[in-house]
């Protein structure tokens, strides 16, 4: 890709394994893009990306887009890849909100890339990891509902970039999360549970199958359990298994369900 930094691997990925380009994924490293380049050098990694930007704007191209990054299990044979330097509950930089328009906008010039935010994985345009599931991969907290809030701005700049009517903000429409329910706690029943549950299967961590009721139960407990061990940002300081959701983790789990 032209503008991108040519960083070819030797191992960890597929040769002319790309079967087509759905679209972009959007990824976080949980590291450095320094340390991100040596680990997909090694051949314990089993892993690899085809692009990969730093927080102050470097672009690495690592694997050409005819073959198969190994990035996001499934998703593999059909998605390019982008990983970020950076951590779980971060922003990306500005820097990285262009590399990553500007990778977008070179797919759509290239593959026919939609320069939209893909709501599911049977859509094309711009993803990110958390949204293919276990198909995926499993992991539902990469890259953070933070970046996935952003996603809108990349293709919104992505237009820009590629003339094609991007004078008017590609914003998501505004949403704020209801209210946190003033005593909502383990073991009652009252003020109701659904919304939580409602939330929590949204997202994945509580099964569609299990029936909704007002009692704040076992099963909500564990799925609650499941969302802080995934956002551990949201857990009770010191505990490990934390089945109570508070204000902050509250508004974070219902803007995350929103983006799915």
């Amino acid at each position: 890709m032209p503008g991108a930094t040519w960083r070819p691997i030797p191992i960890n990925f597929t040769n002319n394994g790309q079967d087509q380009v759905r679209g972009v994924v959007v990824h976080i490293m949980a590291g450095t893009l320094a340390g991100t380049d040596s680990w997909f050098r090694n051949n314990k990694a089993r892993a690899s990306s085809h692009f990969g930007t730093g927080k102050g704007g470097a672009l690495y191209q690592w694997v050409d887009t005819s073959d198969r990054a190994w990035a996001q299990a499934a998703g593999n044979t059909s998605w390019l890849s982008v990983e970020n330097e950076g951590r779980g509950g971060d922003t990306l930089t500005d820097d990285q909100l262009d590399r990553n328009a500007a990778v977008l906008a070179w797919a759509h010039k290239t593959h026919g890339v939609p320069l939209r935010v893909a709501t599911s994985t049977s859509e094309r345009g711009l993803a990110y990891h958390g949204l293919g599931g276990s198909a995926w991969g499993g992991h539902t907290s990469c890259p953070g509902s933070r970046i996935v809030a952003q996603l809108p701005e990349i293709a919104h700049r992505a237009k820009k970039l590629a003339g094609d009517g991007g004078t008017t903000p590609d914003k998501p429409k505004p949403y704020t999360p209801p209210p946190f329910p003033k005593g909502l706690a383990p073991g009652r029943k009252s003020p109701s549970a659904k919304p939580l549950q409602r939330a929590l299967k949204a997202t994945g961590y509580l099964a569609k199958s299990v029936p909704e009721a007002n009692a704040y139960g076992p099963q909500t407990q564990a799925a609650v359990a499941r969302f802080h061990n995934a956002h551990p940002a949201y857990r009770a300081e010191g505990k490990s298994h934390d089945p109570a959701v508070g204000p902050r983790g509250w508004a974070a789990l219902h803007l995350l369900a929103h983006t799915k």
